[in-house]
Parts: C-alpha cells; structure tokens; sequence
C-alpha cells in the first residue's frame, strides 16, 4: 500500500512540476544507495540472489545473517519507498521474498526450532510466504518456491513451506480484502487462429525478456571491473530514469501496477515505445543498487508489449495477446516458466487460458535460453559467490546486485 501510495505522489508531483522532478531521480537514487550500503548492506538489489545465496550456507549460519535478518528486513521495507519516492521503476516482489525469508529465519532463531528448519526450512518458507503474499498468489508462491528458490523441496521441510504460504496468503487477503491481483473476466483466447497469437507473443517477449537478462548480466560484469562509488553509479542511473520518464511523459515512473491494470481494462493511454523505456527504467533501477525488484515492472513491460502486438498483428483478441505478452516477458527473463504461467493466470483469475499461457511460457523460455545460456538469478548468484564478492560490500562498492 505504501508503495502505491509513494507512486502516485511522485507522478502527481512531476504532472505539477515537470522539469523540477526531472533532477529527483538521479539525487534520489544516489542518497538511496548511500544509505543502502551503508546502514544496511545485503539489502541491495531485490534480495533473490541473497536469498538463494543464504540457501546454500546451512554449514555457516554466522555469515548467512549478513543475508537474511530483521535488519535487512527494515532496510528492504523501507528503501524501496525512498525509491519511488523518487521515481524509480521499483518492484516490490523481489524485496518480499528476502523480507519473508529474513523475518522467518529470525523467529526461527529466537523460538528455537529445530536444526534442520533452521538450516533451511525457514528461509524457503519465507521466502515463498513472502511472494506469495505479495501478489495474493498462494499456487504461485508455491511454485515459486520448488522451481526458482528450491529446485527441490525436501520432504522434511515441504508441509512448513505450504504452512507458511497459505497462512501469508490468508494474510494478505485479510488486510487487502481481494484476492485478485488484476481481475477481468473477459480474457479468453478462441479455439481458432488465434492460437498463432501463442508463438507470435512467446518468442517476442522470450526475446525482450532474454533482451533485458543480457543487459543486466553485461553491466554488472562491466561495473564489477570500475572503482566507482555507488552513490555515482546510482546518480547515472536516475539520469536514465529520468530520460525514460520524460519521454514517456511520466509513465515510466513507479511500480508500473496501474499501467499494467489500465492496459488489462483496456483504458491505457499509452504511447507505443513504452514497453522499451519501461524496460530502460527499470534496468537503471537494478544497476543503482537500490533495494529493488523487478516482477511488477516486467508485467507491466510485458503488458505493454502484448497491447503493441494486438494493434500490429491484430490475429486475436487483445486481452489474450496481452496476458501471454505478460507471461511470455516474465518467462524469457527468468527462465522459469511454469512460476511465469502460473502467477499470471492466478493473479488474474484466468484458468481459462491455462494452456495457451504454459504454451507461450516455454516458447519464451526457449527463446531466452538461445540469447542468454544462464537464468538471470542464477547468473547473478555465481557472481554474488566469488570469493571477492561474499563480503558485505561497503559503499565505496561498485558490484550491484538485482
């Protein structure tokens, strides 16, 4: 709720005072990231290569607190707002998962539970109730965690990570009162033609997706190997926000929630380049270091994307184009598609279209894997692995993380 609110206030600040907010990103980010590595280092980024990260110490739980802890919780909590306060494209889906898995694994901690919980139960757990309550997705927040955070759910552990996603998604509900993320009943894709739409949105956004992979990956090999500060990193990052913000007159900024939701209504106003300087934005997000995430945005991306395609190639209805656009972006960017079919479909109350959005999944997954050989959070775990990069990074720092 707070981050929607901080969205909205910026971009009705910047429709008051234009060419005034245009400097608020590139200062913005710059003190964000100061204050990230400074006061809460292991914050930076979503928190998904952490939290990986942290799955893989069970032998070393003193070093893993530098991943997952209440204070890197606060930080995760907080930071993003300052973020789109100052007009970032920050998600909040990344964040939530080192959220949930910081505030697990300390309760763990403090009630003693059993060792092998503690190893790594808790953080799985967390980590998917998290998610899972992000979106008011428990399917996916399952899914989530067996196919992007664990691989592999250990038989000991499962019935505590279902425990806690289904008790985040009760939660959540209880809070927001609804259960769909974007509701709209009228998407169905007919059993005709249309269905070319499937390749035509899978390999498109598969491509953007893996587009987007590629230029994360590459600039932070490039900025591992500079001795930039961070805050100078950030700075140059916001100019970009900024750039992308003025040419899409504002849209850019923010989470990206609403403009995902006009375009599903079929209300948006938005010109045909926004899915590039979406995907712009929200890239300068990532590299800025801030505490950040990056699900939100790519279904935004993605949506746009769909809508663009709709009006080209107009061989089915626009709603179906845009929902497997959103599957198909989300899937070509992290490689994992059954989470992609599955929280669009949930998320938008679609099991009508289930088969059409697995199908586009992994022709985007497919896609992506031709472009970009390495899933994105793995690529960037390996790198978040190397000896130099294991210890908490100070704010002369130049290596970012998502």
């Amino acid at each position: 709720m707070l981050s929607e609110w901080a969205s909205e206030y910026f971009r009705q600040v910047f429709k008051d005072y234009p060419w005034p907010c245009l400097f608020v990103p590139p200062l913005g980010l710059a003190f964000t990231a100061w204050l990230t590595f400074r006061f809460f280092p292991g914050s930076e980024g979503s928190g998904i290569p952490q939290v990986k990260t942290a799955l893989d110490m069970s032998a070393n739980l003193a070093e893993r607190v530098k991943l997952v802890s209440i204070k890197i919780a606060i930080g995760k909590m907080l930071l993003p707002i300052m973020g789109l306060l100052s007009g970032a494209s920050v998600g909040l889906g990344g964040p939530s998962v080192q959220i949930g898995a910081s505030i697990m694994t300390s309760l763990g901690k403090a009630i003693r539970f059993p060792p092998h919980y503690l190893e790594r139960g808790l953080i799985l757990a967390g980590s998917a109730a998290g998610f899972a309550a992000m979106f008011s997705a428990p399917l996916a927040g399952i899914v989530f965690a067996i196919e992007e955070m664990g691989r592999a759910l250990e038989e000991r552990i499962s019935s505590l990570v279902l425990t806690a996603i289904i008790f985040a998604g009760v939660t959540a509900y209880a809070v927001l009162d609804v259960y769909i993320f974007f509701e709209d009943r009228s998407f169905i894709l007919p059993r005709d033609k249309s269905w070319i739409a499937i390749p035509v949105c899978g390999i498109t956004g598969g491509l953007m997706g893996a587009i987007f992979s590629v230029m994360v990956i590459q600039a932070k090999k490039y900025l591992a190997t500079k001795s930039h500060q961070i805050w100078v990193i950030a700075f140059f990052a916001g100019l970009i926000i900024s750039l992308a913000g003025f040419i899409s007159n504002g849209t850019t900024f923010g989470t990206g929630y609403e403009e995902t939701k006009s375009i599903l209504q079929g209300t948006a106003a938005l010109n045909p380049g926004y899915p590039i300087t979406k995907m712009f934005s929200t890239f300068a997000t990532v590299i800025s270091g801030i505490p950040s995430g990056i699900f939100v945005p790519s279904l935004a991306t993605g949506a746009a994307l769909g809508n663009d395609l709709a009006l080209w190639f107009p061989i089915a209805p626009a709603a179906a184009m845009i929902l497997l656009s959103m599957t198909a972006y989300f899937s070509g960017m992290l490689q994992s598609p059954i989470t992609s079919f599955v929280i669009v479909m949930e998320i938008t109350d679609t099991h009508e279209m289930a088969i059409p959005l697995m199908a586009a999944a992994f022709f985007a997954t497919g896609t992506s894997k031709l472009i970009c050989p390495i899933p994105l959070y793995r690529a960037l775990c390996d790198a978040y692995r190397k000896p130099e990069d294991t210890k908490i990074q100070s704010p002369n720092v130049t290596t970012t993380d998502i």
